[in-house]
């Protein structure tokens, strides 16, 4: 017996159809609660569960939020202390510099003034005193005959004698004004003294003043960071954020700089270590090029955190100032020779290129290559050049390299959180989903079996309907 003979329970397709759809609405009726309580109880595991799980992950990204924003604090903290320290060195320094010269400035300034306060004493204009024959005028002019030769005579000699003391007091006049004059000439240097002593003061102060308010500014960013505002944590986000990608394009520079760094010195490593020599799937000459440009950019970094520029080795910067500048001078020197040895690698691969280019002049016959020999010098100084400054450029690499280190523990907290949260809100919506999922499974359930759902309303409905008649004519 087939499957096709089960099914065929009378002669009629159609009606063994409507007898299995019947059966089959009986039967799915008839397990309607258990069918129920299944879709409810599986709904209801797989809403709790991915409950519980978006609950534990949001607390995980409360939990990398709290320690970003510590991170994030210590490191603002640390930068903003080398920022105050520089500031507190730079005032040090102009207080040395500057207020070391007051005493200097105020006994020059006391010597100018005692000397302008002489000469402005001897530039005094004193009036001059009146001459003794004033008074011989007025007796002469109290006198009643005016008639009297004698009388005459007189006045006309103390005419003569008043015309001539006259000249003789205008001359003694001007020599003396001539002389105060001069005086006050000889005092303006002393004014111009004064006057460029004070400017240097006044400039002086107001550098300090400057830099203490830069100062108070810094204090009161620290203060804040201290204290973990909320506006110190957006505005070292914000700055590190910005950092980060900074440095990051920075860094991209520097690798273009490297790969063509690495293109000057690849082609004569061959020559030196064997173009034929491989270690895995690399080549030998290739691995050696590397190295030298990891090593250049090592003692590159090296140099950096000797000079106290970088800090990402705190053990070397705590090395006493001594052995610290030894370390300098060495880190220097390896610099200085690996760019020399680069100069070299990168001659030499102009002269390998020139003798591939002249053989194929050679074998091709063709002779204008000799004729562009005469200007070789150019590109070979030039390759030369690039390839001692090159590994020098590499050194100011630990600069973006420490902002991208320091940067980066942020960006990657930022973006933990925001996973995170996406992953507890996913969870969140999944749950929902398999919770009403599990409600809209039963509707259509009841769907599919409305006719006897249907039945059973309308009989309980007559039943209702009966109970409520027998009830009110027994009462």
């Amino acid at each position: 017996m087939n499957f096709d003979e089960i099914l065929s329970i009378t002669p009629s397709p159609v009606l063994s159809a409507i007898i299995w759809v019947v059966i089959s609405i009986a039967i799915l009726y008839l397990a309607r609660s258990t069918v129920h309580a299944a879709l409810h109880s599986a709904g209801g595991i797989l809403h709790n569960a991915l409950r519980l799980g978006s609950r534990s992950i949001s607390r995980a990204g409360v939990r990398l939020a709290e320690r970003n924003r510590e991170v994030l604090l210590a490191s603002g903290r640390e930068a903003k202390e080398r920022v105050i320290e520089r500031e507190f060195e730079r005032v040090g320094d102009s207080v040395d510099k500057d207020l070391s010269k007051y005493p200097a400035l105020r006994r020059r300034l006391n010597e100018a003034i005692a000397r302008i306060d002489e000469d402005h004493q001897g530039a005094i204009d004193v009036p001059p005193s009146p001459p003794g024959w004033t008074k011989a005028v007025e007796v002469v002019a109290k006198i009643d005959a005016p008639s009297d030769y004698m009388i005459g005579n007189i006045l006309a000699d103390i005419h003569k004698s008043l015309i001539k003391a006259h000249k003789q007091a205008i001359e003694e006049y001007r020599t003396a004004s001539a002389a105060r004059h001069k005086i006050l000439s000889g005092m303006m240097p002393q004014w111009i003294k004064i006057q460029q002593t004070l400017s240097a003061v006044t400039k002086n102060i107001d550098s300090l003043l400057k830099s203490s308010r830069a100062i108070d500014r810094h204090m009161k960013e620290y203060e804040d960071i201290v204290k973990g505002t909320d506006r110190a944590v957006q505005t070292l986000s914000s700055s590190s954020l910005v950092q980060f990608f900074i440095s990051t394009l920075v860094m991209v520079i520097a690798l273009g700089g490297a790969t063509v760094n690495f293109s000057l010195i690849a082609r004569p490593m061959a020559e030196m270590v064997g173009g034929t020599n491989f270690i895995g799937s690399f080549r030998t000459a290739d691995i050696a090029a590397l190295v030298i440009i990891l090593v250049e950019i090592s003692m590159g970094l090296f140099l950096m955190e000797s000079m106290r520029i970088t800090r990402l080795f705190p053990v070397i910067g705590a090395l006493p100032d001594k052995m610290r500048v030894r370390m300098i001078w060495v880190t220097f020197t390896i610099l200085f020779l690996l760019a020399s040895v680069e100069a070299g690698l990168a001659y030499m691969r102009e002269i390998l290129l020139h003798d591939e280019l002249a053989t194929s002049a050679i074998l091709r016959g063709d002779s204008t290559l000799i004729l562009a020999n005469d200007f070789q010098w150019i590109t070979t100084a030039a390759q030369m050049g690039m390839g001692f400054v090159l590994p020098f450029a590499l050194v100011f690499v630990a600069i973006p390299l420490e902002t991208f280190v320091h940067s980066m523990r942020t960006v990657i907290g930022v973006i933990g959180i925001g996973m995170l949260r996406l992953i507890a809100l996913s969870m969140r919506v999944l749950g929902n989903t398999f919770r009403y999922g599990a409600n809209f499974l039963q509707r259509l359930y009841d769907l599919l079996i409305i006719v006897p759902l249907w039945i059973e309303h309308m009989a309980g409905g007559k039943q209702h309907k009966s109970s409520g008649q027998f009830s009110g004519v027994s009462s």
